[in-house]
């Protein structure tokens, strides 16, 4: 039998050991209640986990190649929570890592009986490391979007606080400028009826 038997064999095997590894990641009292609270409405962190993690095995832990878009979808939701939380970019996709020496353990026997070889491993790694890859791009992608959102809503702070202190008007042939409305009226930016040219 090939390694991709002996993973479907031990599927939740693994997929119970990789949820504690990435469990691992947080605080001792975090990763704890990770693990033990089952309730996926008390625990939405570890539900959404195990789902993705179930979720991704089966798909790479077949013989044939998986669907890479398939992967990634399935990755999404863990990598956007890891993108909101406090986690550096190494350390939010870090979890997928792991899974190689999960595999190692959990099929430690098979390796042992030669049932399991280094290529057949070596194999397996380069689709974790795949993985990491798709990781690290969602990840980036979510965060490049929590950045824009940021700087959207300090703009748009900043200039209500503006206009409130009537440091800034709105130009009609221009739009939103820094500048006083008593300067815009009497500085001459408004086009007068006899000549249409002058100001703005």
């Amino acid at each position: 039998m090939g390694i991709y038997n002996h993973l479907d064999t031990h599927a939740k095997e693994i997929v119970k050991a990789w949820a504690s590894r990435f469990a691992g990641s947080y605080s001792t009292d975090g990763s704890r209640f990770i693990l033990g609270e089952k309730d996926p409405f008390n625990n939405p962190i570890g539900a959404m986990a195990r789902e993705a993690f179930t979720d991704v095995f089966s798909l790479i832990s077949k013989e044939e190649l998986p669907d890479p878009e398939s992967v990634r979808q399935k990755l999404d939701p863990v990598i956007r929570l890891r993108a909101v939380q406090t986690f550096i970019p190494s350390e939010g996709v870090a979890f997928v890592f792991p899974l190689k020496d999960v595999i190692r353990d959990v099929l430690k026997k098979e390796i042992n009986d030669g049932k399991v070889t280094q290529k057949d491993l070596d194999g397996f790694n380069n689709r974790v490391d795949q993985l990491s890859l798709a990781a690290f791009d969602i990840y980036m992608a979510c965060r490049e979007q929590i950045y824009r959102l940021r700087a959207s809503e300090v703009r748009t702070r900043t200039l209500n606080l503006l206009k409130n202190k009537d440091i800034l008007c709105e130009v009609p042939e221009v739009g939103t400028e820094i500048l006083p409305h008593d300067v815009y009226k009497n500085g001459g930016f408004e086009k007068s009826e006899e000549d249409p040219d002058r100001g703005l």
